[in-house]
Formats: structure tokens, sequence, C-alpha cells
């Protein structure tokens, strides 16, 4: 039986935390009252947000992925 790894577990909650960030500043720029510049500034935050979404999605999916369990019977 193969258990999750820690790495995947800390992957899954930070993606989840970022995602949660990522959709406040979403909210924040579409509903709240801020200065042109502000706004630049919350969506490049925005992005670098997605980004690191992207890249811990990708050594999650690895993660996930790479392991063999050649002691696995069935």
């Amino acid at each position: 039986m193969l258990f999750q790894r820690k790495e995947t577990i800390v992957y899954r909650s930070r993606i989840q935390t970022l995602e949660e960030s990522h959709r406040v500043l979403d909210k924040q720029i579409t509903e709240g009252n801020y200065t042109d510049e502000q706004i630049s500034e919350m969506k490049k935050r925005k992005l670098m947000l997605k980004d690191e979404i992207a890249r811990l999605t990708k050594l999650q999916w690895i993660e996930d992925h790479e392991r063999v369990d050649f002691d696995d019977d069935r």
C-alpha cells in the first residue's frame, strides 16, 4: 500500500493557500476602489501567484507519478 509522502501533502496545502490568495486578489481587483497603480501591482502579484501554483502543481504531479511500488503484489 502506498502512502502519500509528506512532500505531496505540503504541495497540495501550499497550492490551496496560493489559490485562495489568487481568488482574494481577483475579487479585490474587480470589486475594489483602487488606483490604476494599485491595480497594476495587484495584477502582478496575481500573476506571480499563478506562476507559483503552476510550478508547484508540476512538482506535485512529478512526485505523484515518479514513484513505482515494486513490492505491490496485486
